[in-house]
C-alpha cells in the first residue's frame, strides 16, 4: 500500500464533471479510510452514476430535497451516505455542481488493506464478501452516516489516484437493484475484476 499512501488525493476538480464520467474514471483508484479507528483501503473496482434532477433512479431526481438527502445537493467531491432499506449505508461522492443531485454509488472494491478489521466488520473470513457490494464495502470501511456531508479531502476516507485503467478494460452495463430507468447502462466495472458485486 505504500504507492497508495504516496499516490495524490483526487481533486475537487476530478468531480466537477459528468456523473458518468467520474464513475468510470474512479476505478481503479483507491477509497482509504481511518473511519472507526483502523486502517482500512481497497481499489474501486465498480461503481454506480445516478445523474440526479433528470434520473429517476437518483435521490435527487426531480430536485426533490429533504433532510436525508441534503448533501446530494452539495458541492463536488462531497460524501453522500444514505441508509438502504434501512439496513445497509451506501456511500456516494457528489459531482458536477451544486444543487444538481448527479453522484456516484461505490459498488465494491479490491480490498488491499487491513483486512482484519474488515473481516471483524464483516464478521465473514472470505476476503471476496468483504466489500462486493454497496453495503458490504460501507461496513469494511467503517463508514456511517457520520461521513454524510464530508469533503472527501478534509475526511477520514479519502480516495487517491491509482494505475491507470484502459478505456477497453472498462464494463458498461445497467444499474443493480432498482426498478427505474433500470436499462441504463450507467454501472461500470473493471473488466475481468473478481472483485465485483455480480458479474455484468
Amino acid at each position: 500500500m505504500s504507492d497508495s499512501r504516496r499516490a495524490a488525493l483526487l481533486p475537487v476538480s476530478f468531480f466537477r464533471r459528468s456523473t458518468e464520467q467520474v464513475a468510470r474514471d474512479l476505478l481503479g483508484a483507491v477509497v482509504i479510510s481511518e473511519a472507526g479507528g483502523a486502517r482500512t483501503a481497497g481499489r474501486i473496482v465498480e461503481t454506480e452514476a445516478y445523474l440526479g434532477h433528470t434520473d429517476p433512479a437518483s435521490h435527487g431526481f426531480r430536485m426533490r430535497r429533504h433532510a436525508g438527502n441534503a448533501s446530494l445537493f452539495g458541492p463536488a467531491g462531497t460524501w453522500y451516505v444514505y441508509l438502504s432499506y434501512g439496513v445497509h449505508w451506501c456511500v456516494n461522492l457528489v459531482c458536477e455542481g451544486d444543487g444538481l443531485g448527479g453522484a456516484v454509488l461505490l459498488r465494491a472494491l479490491e480490498p488491499l488493506e487491513g483486512l482484519d478489521a474488515m473481516m471483524a466488520r464483516r464478521r465473514t473470513t472470505k476476503p471476496a464478501l468483504l466489500c462486493a457490494g454497496p453495503g458490504r464495502l460501507a461496513a469494511a470501511l467503517g463508514i456511517t452516516r457520520a461521513l454524510d456531508g464530508a469533503a472527501m479531502r478534509a475526511s477520514a476516507v479519502t480516495v487517491r489516484r491509482g494505475a491507470p485503467v484502459a478505456p477497453q478494460d472498462v464494463v458498461a452495463s445497467p444499474r443493480v437493484g432498482i426498478t427505474r430507468a433500470a436499462d441504463w447502462p450507467l454501472r461500470f466495472t473493471l473488466g475481468g475484476s473478481r472483485w465485483v458485486s455480480r458479474r455484468p
